[in-house]
């Protein structure tokens, strides 16, 4: 199979990553994060530790690793009408918090709407545009915060 685009070619800004780090244990560094992104309008409708679930399935050894599924919900509703409704395979906006060492937790965001645009579920044009910058904007403030 050939990717439509070469992944090599991209970097953090063409897919929109976040990344910061805080010094406090995980479940402390989950709340925050929660509490953060609350606090900069997105909603947490889904969240789930894949860590606890693998663990428990696979014995997979794995620190702790923990998702927050974030939504705005005026903006989704944007993307949605934006992508003919494709933009809901991506939903919700995921931010990760995982243990790097015991005490620093690592927590991670990537834009979907940035990476539908780059694979074609989402137009490439000034709606798209508008909707990305203000996915970012809220992403912006939430990492600022954190």
């Amino acid at each position: 199979m050939t990717l439509p685009i070469d992944p090599t070619e991209l970097d953090d800004e063409d897919v929109g990553v976040k990344r910061t780090t805080l010094d406090m244990d995980h479940e402390e560094a989950v709340e925050h994060v929660r509490e953060t992104f609350t606090d900069a309008g997105f909603g947490i409708p889904v969240e789930f530790s894949p860590s606890e679930l693998l663990n428990e399935k696979v014995d997979a050894g794995r620190d702790p690793y923990y998702v927050l599924g974030a939504c705005n919900p005026a903006i989704a509703d944007r993307a949605l009408d934006a992508t003919d409704k494709r933009m809901g395979g991506l939903f919700p906006c995921n931010v990760v918090v995982w243990e790097a060492e015991p005490g620093v937790q690592t927590v991670y965001h990537v834009s979907i709407m940035r990476i539908a645009r780059l694979v074609g579920m989402a137009p490439d044009d000034e709606e798209m545009a508008g909707i990305i910058e203000d996915t970012g904007d809220l992403a912006d403030e939430a990492f600022e915060a954190l």
